[in-house]
Order: C-alpha cells, then structure tokens, then sequence
C-alpha cells in the first residue's frame, strides 16, 4: 500500500463511508417524496422520481441524484473495506458502487419530462438524454438487483438463513416491480409496485450496511 492511499485511508474512516452509503437511501427518498408532495403536476401513480428533475425546481431533484450516488459510493467502498474475504465480498461492494454510478449518470441525463410533469406537459417525448437516462438506471437497477442475490449467496454460506431470504426476496420484488414498468404498461397499480420495490431495495441496501457497520 503507498503512502498516499494509507493517508486516504485514515483520512476517511470505514464507519465513515459505511454511514454514507447507510444515509443514502433515506436521504434520497425523504427528498423525493418531500417534492412529490408539492410540486405540482406530480402523480406517484404516473410519475417516477427521476421525472422530478424537471421544471423549474428540478434542479432539487438533480442535487439529489448526485449526493445520493456519491454517498452510495461511498458506502460501497467501505462494504468493500470491511467485509472479511470470501463469497461475495468483491463483488457484492463492486455491484453497489455501480449502482451509485448510474445515480450520477441519472442526474447528468435528466429523465424526459410528459404524461403532465411538469405540469401542462403533453405526451412523453423521447430525446438522446432521456434514453441515456433510462440505460443507466436499467444498468443501475439490474445491479441492484444481482447485488441482492450475491449478498444472499454470501447469507446463506455463512449460516444466515433469514438475511438469506430477506436479500432474495428483495431481489425478486423488486425484478418484477422493474419488469413491470419496462413493459411499457405503466398503469396506477405499475408504477405503486415500482416505488416500493424501489424503497425496498434501498432499504434492503441500508440494513445489510449497517448490518456490517456492527
């Protein structure tokens, strides 16, 4: 190890990036449902959050993306930090810190707006930034997604039956949630599922960090 990477690793203690990634999800949600609340035009049974980076307050929502994907990073570098070796503990952390990527890319790409947000919007149209957008949350959510099933690996070799199940469980809702709103039919009941599976997941995320926190 150089000199320089000893100094960044006691500059940054573990717990530290561990409580990042930790606040992340809450953060993020606490943000985007406070917009929902009152901005007008928004419909949690139409509208995905990434929508909120529209309009004249967008740039809330955008903030938001950034600071929840460099704090995610974060979070995964410390998973990485303080996981002993064995199943899953490169690339459970690898799957995370990607996932934190994509957040940073969703900000950079704004979502387009339509469906009536913001509000007087017609019809979604599709632009070269909104399809960038949407790979990298597919690209985002699917690590996610697998991140759930390698930490369920990992659960399971060490005897953790319950952690086991909560992670593939988590897996499986939220697969389907996103399955669901690919499928083009975004209907009410559609985009509810999406929301909680996408609350779900970064719940999950936050219990197995501060799971190894402990």
């Amino acid at each position: 190890m150089t000199i320089a990477a000893t100094r960044t690793h006691a500059a940054i203690p573990t717990r530290a990036l561990l409580a990042c990634g930790a606040v992340s999800g809450p953060l993020y949600f606490l943000t985007s449902f406070a917009q929902a609340a009152v901005r007008e035009g928004f419909d949690l049974t139409k509208h995905p959050a990434s929508m909120l980076s529209n309009g004249d307050a967008g740039w809330i929502q955008v903030t938001n993306f950034l600071v929840t994907g460099v704090l995610m990073i974060a979070g995964a570098v410390g998973l990485h930090r303080r996981m002993e070796s064995g199943r899953g503990s490169v690339w459970g952390p690898r799957l995370l810190g990607v996932f934190g990527v994509s957040l940073l890319f969703a900000a950079v790409f704004k979502a387009d707006p339509g469906n009536g947000f913001p509000a007087g919007t017609g019809p979604a149209t599709i632009s070269t930034a909104g399809i960038l957008h949407m790979a990298a949350g597919s690209i985002g959510f699917l690590s996610l997604i697998v991140a759930t099933f390698v930490f369920a690996s990992r659960f399971s070799r060490e005897g953790h039956r319950g952690w086991a199940v909560y992670s593939r469980a988590t897996g499986i809702a939220f697969f389907s949630a996103f399955a669901g709103i690919s499928s083009g039919n975004a209907n009410a009941a559609v985009m509810l599922a999406f929301w909680a599976a996408v609350l779900l997941a970064w719940g999950w995320v936050t219990a197995v960090i501060v799971r190894t926190a402990r």
